[in-house]
């Protein structure tokens, strides 16, 4: 009997829609949106009409390239 070769899977991931993207972040939407338009943020997908969203896997690796928080910086 042979197997087909059956091609990779694609990529998986979820839209995030703004509240979760600020929820990931600590960014507001004025934030990412300037961020976004400076090129230093993913890029939206849109949904419909006005309704756009964000890639999970565009949003984690954002995260994952940002520099580790400093807590004790700016303390007193």
């Amino acid at each position: 009997m042979k197997t087909k070769n059956l091609p990779d899977a694609a990529p998986w991931y979820e839209i995030y829609r703004i509240p979760r993207v600020k929820g990931l972040t600590g960014l507001s939407r004025s934030s990412i949106y300037r961020l976004e338009a400076l090129g230093l943020f993913p890029g939206r997908v849109k949904l419909s009409g006005s309704a756009v969203g964000w890639r999970s896997d565009e949003i984690h690796a954002w995260i994952a390239s940002r520099p580790p928080a400093n807590p004790g910086k700016g303390a007193k």
